[in-house]
C-alpha cells in the first residue's frame, strides 16, 4: 500500500478550513480531515463546505463518537464525509452502529485507540468490531499535562510497531509527532500520514502555523510517498 497524506483541519472557522484544504491539496496532500475544533465550531456546514469545494476529495469527519454511533455517522455521511471516527473506549453496540452506518451510507469507519489501558488490545478490539482502520492516538491534553509535569511526554511511535503487527487494516499514528517522525510513519508499517499540530497548525491558537505552508507540505508529502509501506519493514 502506497502512503497516503492526510491533513488535520483543527481549525474554528470554515474560510480558513477551505483555504488550508485547498493550499494542501495543491502541496499533494491526499485526505481531508474535519478536525474536532472544525466540527465543534462549524458542525455539518464544515463537513458540506469541504465536500462541496473539493468533491472527488476523502473527507474524515473526526467526531471522537461516545454514544448515539447510528445516527452520528448517518449525518456526517449525507453532509460529505467519506470516513468517520469512533473511540475504542465507547460501548462496544456504538462501535457497531458506527460500522453499520458506515456499510448502510457507504463510509468507512476509523476506530480511535485513545486512553485505552492496553493500547494494542484496543486496536484489536476495534478491528473485531467492524472498524476499517486504526487510529493510535496520544491526546492532546495527556501529552501537556505529563510534558507539564517534567515527565517525558508519551508519543503514538512508542507502541506503533505493536499495534501495527496486532491488527490487519491500515494504521495511523497520531499526536505530538515531530516532523522528522511523522515522515517516518510508513517505516514503521502505518501507511496513513497524519499532518497537523504542530506541524501545519498552531497548537495553542488552533490556526493555521505561520510561515510557507504550501512549500513545507510539498516537501513532506513527496518524502511521504515515496516511501514503501511494509508492516515487517520497523526501524532499528
Amino acid at each position: 500500500m502506497k502512503p497516503i497524506v492526510q491533513i488535520s483541519l483543527d481549525l474554528t472557522n470554515i474560510d480558513e478550513a477551505l483555504e488550508t484544504a485547498a493550499l494542501a491539496l495543491r502541496a499533494g496532500v491526499d485526505w481531508l480531515e474535519a478536525g474536532t475544533p472544525l466540527i465543534l465550531a462549524e458542525g455539518l456546514h464544515g463537513v458540506r463546505a469541504l465536500r462541496r469545494a473539493f468533491p472527488q476529495t476523502p473527507v474524515i469527519a473526526d467526531l471522537k463518537t461516545m454514544d448515539g454511533g447510528y445516527l452520528e455517522a448517518e449525518m456526517m455521511a449525507k453532509a460529505g464525509a467519506t470516513h468517520v471516527v469512533v473511540m475504542a473506549r465507547a460501548h462496544a453496540e456504538t462501535i457497531k452502529c458506527v460500522v453499520k452506518a458506515g456499510a448502510d451510507f457507504g463510509c468507512k469507519v476509523m476506530g480511535d485507540n485513545m486512553i485505552c489501558p492496553d493500547m494494542v488490545e484496543g486496536a484489536k478490539w476495534l478491528e473485531d468490531l467492524g472498524c476499517d482502520y486504526i487510529i493510535h492516538h496520544i491526546g492532546y491534553d495527556e501529552r501537556r499535562g505529563i510534558a507539564a509535569a517534567g515527565m517525558r511526554m508519551p508519543s503514538p511511535l512508542d507502541q506503533l510497531r505493536e499495534v501495527v503487527s496486532a491488527v490487519r487494516i491500515p494504521v495511523q499514528a497520531v499526536g505530538g509527532l515531530t516532523l522528522e517522525q511523522a515522515i517516518q510513519c510508513p517505516r514503521y508499517g502505518a501507511p496513513l500520514v497524519v499532518l497537523g499540530a504542530p506541524l501545519t497548525i498552531d497548537a495553542d491558537a488552533f490556526k493555521t502555523a505561520d510561515g510557507d505552508l504550501e512549500t513545507s507540505l510539498r516537501m513532506i508529502c513527496e518524502a511521504i510517498h515515496s516511501q514503501e509501506v511494509s508492516p515487517i519493514s520497523f526501524p532499528n
